[in-house]
């Protein structure tokens, strides 16, 4: 079998995986990519959070990003039951991006790994990963792949970033994965023609998040492209999604029937683009690194598209890994566990509280009280917006605690 040597193998060519490529690649590092898929391909997650822009500036791919025309972000708004609220993300506590896009994966994973390309990182599209074979003499690893043709060859690559998303490559060879704490939930979604009117008082600037009149821990997502598309889905546990017939689209449409706000806001919607659905999408690992490797973005962790931040944590974790390399190959010893895996876990695990009280309706309560406190708004807005990891931020640094302590300061107001 054909074996040939890389200095950095990544696996998989999506946010993480190109971000970290370039990152590297500025590094004087040799990047060698492997991607399943052909790109452009389909994929969700597609509302950025403004900290992400700080990795893509990073990683030399900002212009590129600014100039695809993709929709304005400034912010996020809430609809439950009528009651609207809406967070503008460049009044916030923490410094950085107010901003940002929401944006067409296809398109932007593609434009991202086309950016990577041309700081002259090695892509290879159509190979998939069969196995790797970590401890290989001189800490190496031995990693086998097949191309289109259906013929296989061998990698020694001497440091392996897994961003292979939901694919989870290395969790899965190297039994990495342990069980989510969060209940198997799932979601259908599409994209449409929205067809909503500028009367309809609709900000096009804000992904909109619905809640179900009924279920609070059901809710919708509704993002706006440029060019009068929209991206539409729901979220819920599988249960609730099994109780309706019929294909994906009969069934999203069906379930957005129940919400009186969504289905007047899509009433002219053009449903050209038959609807898809995933489940059991959350996913945890009891590490996030080891020797010879490090786990990127979704083949690490996935908690719940509800405050959009698979790509943040995605990129954030492309950041963190470049930088420990960049000290590991200058000489000097790292400390993966100090130097990646707990910072990146920290924001995580911030994010982690947030999705989990929105579930139980505690932060549905915060966000939809009426008389919210500006400065403690702006700290909320900072973490909505992204900025999970800035512990100067109380809601960072004791997110639990001060979630539970503002859930009931505003049940009691």
């Amino acid at each position: 079998m054909q074996t040939e040597s890389a200095e950095i193998l990544i696996v998989g060519a999506g946010p993480a995986g190109a971000v970290a490529a370039a990152l590297l690649r500025r590094q004087g590092r040799q990047v060698l990519v492997i991607e399943r898929e052909q790109f452009p391909r389909f994929s969700i997650g597609e509302s950025l959070l403004p900290q992400s822009m700080q990795y893509l500036e990073e990683a030399g791919m900002l212009r590129a990003v600014v100039e695809a025309g993709f929709q304005y972000k400034n912010g996020a708004a809430f609809m439950r039951d009528g009651v609207y609220t809406a967070f503008d993300f460049r009044d916030k506590y923490s410094a950085g991006w107010g901003t940002t896009y929401q944006v067409q994966r296809a398109d932007f994973d593609h434009l991202l790994a086309q950016e990577a390309q041309r700081q002259g990182a090695e892509i290879r599209f159509r190979h998939e990963v069969l196995d790797i074979e970590l401890g290989q003499p001189g800490g190496r690893s031995r990693v086998t792949v097949r191309d289109p043709d259906g013929q296989q060859y061998q990698v020694d690559a001497g440091f392996i970033l897994d961003a292979s998303g939901f694919g989870r490559i290395l969790p899965r060879l190297l039994d990495l994965e342990t069980p989510s704490n969060f209940p198997v939930r799932g979601a259908i979604f599409t994209h449409v023609a929205d067809g909503i009117g500028s009367d309809a008082g609709f900000d096009r600037n804000k992904i909109r998040v619905t809640v179900h009149p009924q279920h609070c821990n059901v809710w919708f997502w509704t993002i706006p492209f440029a060019g009068g598309r929209c991206s539409q889905g729901v979220v819920a546990e599988t249960a609730f999604l099994d109780r309706y017939q019929g294909t994906p689209t009969e069934r999203l449409q069906a379930i957005i029937a129940e919400e009186p706000s969504l289905s007047a806001l899509l009433k002219n919607a053009t449903w050209d683009t038959p609807a898809r659905q995933i489940t059991g999408y959350s996913a945890n690992v009891d590490r996030l690194w080891g020797e010879g490797y490090a786990l990127l973005g979704n083949a690490g962790e996935f908690l719940d598209p509800v405050f959009s931040s698979g790509v943040t944590i995605a990129v954030r974790s492309a950041s963190l890994a470049a930088a420990a390399l960049k000290r590991q190959f200058a000489g000097e010893t790292v400390d993966w566990q100090a130097d990646y895996g707990v910072p990146l876990r920290r924001g995580v695990d911030t994010f982690r509280a947030f999705v989990e009280s929105w579930y139980k309706g505690g932060f549905q309560t915060i966000i939809f009280h009426a008389k919210q406190q500006p400065e403690i708004r702006r700290m909320i807005s900072a973490i909505l917006a992204g900025y999970a990891w800035d512990q100067g931020n109380p809601y960072v640094k004791e997110t639990a605690r001060r979630l539970a302590a503002l859930e009931a300061a505003c049940e009691l107001a």
